[in-house]
């Protein structure tokens, strides 16, 4: 069950949907495909608390270099 049937920031209906999670970590970005209750709304997304941890085990990660268990997608560039 999901714990908000509003929206804590505009009182929208929330829907549980997968989505796609941007993780910055120094200079390495890491993309999760995960669940979450979304606003149709405002487009608020609320995570649980196990997986607000994951993430932060992960940006570390990606601070440290050490992606070893990543999977790799491409590369990115900075455009001046």
């Amino acid at each position: 069950m999901m714990p908000f049937s509003r929206c804590p920031v505009c009182g929208g209906e929330m829907v549980e949907k997968d989505v796609e999670k941007l993780l910055r970590g120094g200079v390495n970005t890491a993309v999760m495909k995960v669940r979450a209750e979304v606003c149709l709304h405002c487009g608020e997304r609320l995570y649980s608390s196990d997986l607000v941890k994951r993430f932060e085990i992960i940006r570390d990660k990606l601070e440290r270099h050490d992606v070893s268990d990543f999977r790799p997608l491409g590369q990115s560039f900075q455009v001046a």
